[in-house]
């Protein structure tokens, strides 16, 4: 991953970035590389799918729902949910999408690359709210994560063509 600078502190409540303080289109137009669709809603609206509640990004099929006040590692974490799927499978999801452990702790990292891909955004902001929201990791950070412990998520991406050796994002 490379080192992008973080962004100042953003809107949402938890100071986290949120969707509604970067380029919206960047993130669809990114997200649908992969055959997901990005559903903006309004402020205040409620996000379908939403497994944790508003304002957390929410499934359903191929759409990741959010607002403005989502925060960016959210609907990057749901849509890397989607992106691992195969298409054939992403139809059925609705609120949860994990298959198994493995599955989840290659979304994390996923997510950070999704991140990393978007301008004003980056692996290290992704990695830095992860941890203010309340991620969990038993190295003490997301970063710690993604650089020391997870050899079987990178292994895992890999697999699926989404993760270069080089522990880069494969934008199809």
């Amino acid at each position: 991953m490379s080192a992008q600078a973080p962004t100042e502190l953003a809107s949402s409540p938890d100071g986290v970035l949120a969707l509604g303080d970067i380029d919206v289109a960047a993130v669809a137009a990114l997200l649908a590389r992969y055959g997901v669709t990005l559903s903006l809603l309004s402020d205040g609206a409620d996000i379908p799918g939403s497994y944790w509640g508003a304002p957390e990004a929410g499934l359903v099929g191929t759409t990741v729902h959010a607002r403005r006040d989502t925060p960016v590692h959210s609907v990057l974490h749901e849509a890397a949910h989607l992106i691992v799927l195969p298409p054939e499978r992403r139809a059925q999801v609705h609120t949860d999408a994990t298959d198994s452990t493995e599955e989840e702790d290659a979304v994390c990292v996923l997510q950070a690359l999704l991140g990393d891909a978007l301008p004003d955004v980056g692996a290290a902001r992704v990695l830095a709210d992860m941890d203010a929201w309340g991620y969990t990791f038993r190295l003490g950070s997301a970063r710690a994560y993604v650089d020391h412990d997870a050899d079987a998520a990178w292994a895992w991406l890999q697999e699926r063509g989404l993760a270069s050796a080089g522990r880069t994002l494969r934008l199809p």
